[in-house]
């Protein structure tokens, strides 16, 4: 797979987003194109969530590059949601409107066989979703759950400890960091980080205990 570029820093970020609004639009058009090449990290690891839904990785970050570019194109600083958590909601949008127009353009009986079990008795669709029931609840939970962790961050983290937390735990670009390597980032301690992560820790657990979204 592609090796992309490193995600711009959080202060990097913030001055291409600016640069969006020049009324240059030679700069402009430049501040786009950085800000969805060093998202493209951010592409890759949600197109990995689909990568057993028979699709060519390849043509999932193709697809899955075409929300990063509408996301960079119509974000809205004033709105409150950072870039990261509003290109990645346009980016899993875009992907699951691909599956479910594939979906819909196929008609599979849930009695067709599909093939045969280790006994060599016929084995079908219906008889494989009945086995992973389970794991497909599962798999939703797991999913509404990372949705409301988004949420909860905007809503009861300050900037500072929703900064740290998306760093902590690679809530922007799919890779964590350790709380000397945000320290060394932030500009200030490795303790200090610590305490900022298990306060907000504190504050996000204490929020799904209260929605009782975590079964």
């Amino acid at each position: 797979m592609k090796t992309f570029q490193k995600p711009l820093t959080a202060e990097e970020e913030t001055c291409y987003i600016q640069m969006l609004q020049d009324q240059d639009s030679g700069r402009a058009e430049e501040a786009r194109q950085i800000l969805i090449e060093r998202n493209m990290r951010l592409v890759a690891h949600i197109a990995k969530k689909y990568q057993n839904a028979d699709e060519d990785m390849e043509d999932l970050i193709s697809i899955g590059t075409i929300g990063l570019i509408k996301a960079v194109s119509s974000y809205d600083s004033d709105k409150g949601s950072g870039l990261a958590t509003y290109a990645a909601r346009c980016i899993d949008n875009e992907l699951l409107m691909l599956l479910r127009k594939k979906k819909n353009t196929k008609e599979v009986s849930l009695y067709e066989p599909i093939g045969t079990d280790k006994e060599g008795n016929e084995i079908s669709l219906l008889d494989i979703m009945e086995q992973e029931q389970k794991d497909i609840v599962d798999s939703i939970t797991l999913e509404q759950n990372i949705v409301r962790l988004y949420e909860l961050s905007e809503n009861v983290l300050s900037d500072r400890e929703k900064e740290i937390i998306y760093m902590r735990y690679g809530m922007w670009n799919g890779e964590e960091s350790t709380q000397r390597e945000i320290g060394a980032r932030l500009g200030i301690s490795r303790s200090y980080v610590s305490r900022i992560e298990k306060r907000a820790l504190k504050k996000l657990r204490e929020g799904f205990e209260k929605n009782q979204t975590i079964p």
